[in-house]
């Protein structure tokens, strides 16, 4: 593959750009001028940017044919898609956040830039065809996120938070980055096409690679919450700030799962009747626990972090698939999940008192009454996730795809599609205990007044809502949108996905 020109080369990491010198123009409207308004001129640019990163990733992937990446960088519709979707998910993010901080009584210009940092690292989480690109991504990523968590310096549940976050992710990040010396050092090769290449042509060093795979493996694993390395997204998606908790379980997932793909499809696909099963195992164990765990749950951002956990094996089952249909059904579900994530969150953020209290099922009592639109967006979200057919949206083809990815394996895989379907039935306990008290409750007296919603946060709340309804009756363009977004290493179909174990 050709390197391309600086120019080429300029415009494959264009969106990359826009987002760090965006952060930093960020940092520096927080700085400068009269107190009065840092914060939200901070925001504003940084909502300015994530528009325009928006724009780029689309122009990109609906103009000119897509042009061969290079061996560090992908050019393909499955990055610029995700890249769309993430950087739309930080734009709202930014919305979001900046009303919490400020009911809150501690915005300031940092986060959004912050938010604008890990969008880079996301970004170019979607893009990357090198480890070490990987690694850079992950990192960027990683570190902002650290730092939102703990944006609310005076709040005890918050510094806990950052603390289990930041060693266990350092933690992980030991198992990725050791795992990455390894597998260079068995094939000779950073470039994910030419470990691909290494491993199909026998390695020199077996089983200096298969330690390697195992060790990515795991890093890549605690990433996207998949059990048995989830025990950390309870606690920090409760103690970060609501706002920041949504970021996380929607974006930040969205970036994982993309660099999961992308390494399996593209380097390690010769092993994988080695890796296969272990995938299979954590899928299904990920959504038995996320499931089951979260339905004793009574603070609602505990039942929507083990409702991450759930969807993080439903994405898994996806990624088991190993087949164009399965890349297809990983795109479309991220989409919806994303979507729905983000309007439940926004509501949560309306109904936040600026205090450390953790919001608990009874907070929903008599929203309907209250807030009937909020109320009815976020029923729509949440019967989404559960992927409750017509007024879920989009949420039911989701999982609709998703099943059908196993289904269609070049082994199907039956028996997880089954773990698939009860487990979702599960959920239906939780689900509707969100949504019962919302409409079937009278309100209750809060200790301390909750202003009005700003209008950004019911904007988003009730746009996500509506797209998920939209797309729910005209699926077939996201279908076509996902289709044309799976990654180049299965345009031809899985050329040894016949050694999938069922």
């Amino acid at each position: 593959m050709n390197a391309p020109n600086v120019s080429g080369m300029l415009m494959l990491i264009l969106p990359e750009v826009v987002l760090s010198v965006g952060a930093m123009i960020t940092l520096l409207l927080g700085v400068s001028g009269a107190d009065a308004g840092r914060s939200h001129r901070a925001a504003m640019a940084a909502l300015a940017t994530a528009v325009v990163g928006v724009v780029l990733a689309i122009g990109m992937l609906t103009g000119a044919p897509l042009a061969p990446g290079t061996t560090f960088i992908a050019n393909d519709g499955f990055r610029w898609t995700l890249t769309a979707l993430l950087c739309a998910g930080t734009g709202a993010a930014v919305v979001l956040t900046e009303a919490y901080d400020r009911r809150a009584g501690v915005a300031r210009a940092e986060t959004p830039a912050l938010l604008l940092l890990a969008a880079t690292g996301m970004t170019l989480l979607t893009a990357a065809r090198d480890l070490m690109v990987v690694f850079l991504g992950i990192e960027l990523m990683s570190l902002a996120t650290y730092v939102l968590v703990a944006m609310h310096r005076t709040s005890a549940r918050a510094a806990e938070a950052a603390v289990k976050y930041f060693l266990l992710g350092a933690f992980s990040t030991a198992f990725l980055l050791y795992g990455i010396a390894l597998v260079y050092g068995a094939t000779g090769s950073m470039q994910l096409e030419g470990i691909g290449s290494a491993v199909a042509s026998g390695a020199k060093l077996p089983g200096l690679l298969m330690a390697g795979v195992a060790l990515m493996l795991v890093g890549l694993a605690f990433k996207v919450a998949a059990a048995p390395f989830h025990l950390w997204t309870p606690d920090v998606y409760d103690g970060a700030p609501t706002a920041v908790t949504g970021f996380m379980a929607a974006s930040v997932k969205a970036a994982a799962f993309a660099i999961f793909l992308r390494i399996t499809a593209e380097a390690f696909a010769p092993l994988l009747a080695d890796w296969h099963p272990v995938l299979w195992v954590l899928a299904a164990a990920t959504m038995v626990i996320g499931n089951v765990l979260a339905l004793g749950q009574q603070q609602i951002k505990r039942v929507l972090a083990y409702s991450s956990i759930a969807h993080a094996g439903y994405l898994l089952v996806a990624v088991v698939s190993f087949s164009a249909e399965g890349a297809t059904a990983l795109v479309f579900y991220l989409v919806a999940y994303t979507l729905a994530t983000m309007g439940a969150f926004a509501v949560l953020v309306a109904l936040s008192d600026g205090t450390d209290r953790p919001l608990v099922r009874q907070d929903l009592a008599g929203l309907r009454e209250r807030h009937p639109w909020l109320a009815l967006a976020f029923a729509v979200c949440v019967l989404s996730m559960l992927g409750f057919p017509l007024a879920g949206g989009v949420g039911f083809f989701a999982k609709w795809q998703v099943l059908q990815a196993a289904l269609q394996a070049s082994v199907p895989q039956q028996t997880l599609a089954i773990v698939l379907v009860l487990s979702s039935v599960v959920s239906g306990g939780y689900y509707l205990g969100l949504i019962a008290p919302a409409f079937m409750q009278s309100p209750v007296p809060a200790a301390r007044p909750i202003p009005a919603p700003p209008t950004g946060v019911r904007a988003i709340a009730i746009a996500c809502a509506v797209v998920v309804l939209v797309l729910g009756v005209l699926p077939s363009s996201l279908t076509r949108l996902a289709q044309r977004s799976a990654p180049s290493a299965f345009a031809g179909g899985p050329t040894v996905a016949t050694t999938i174990q069922p």
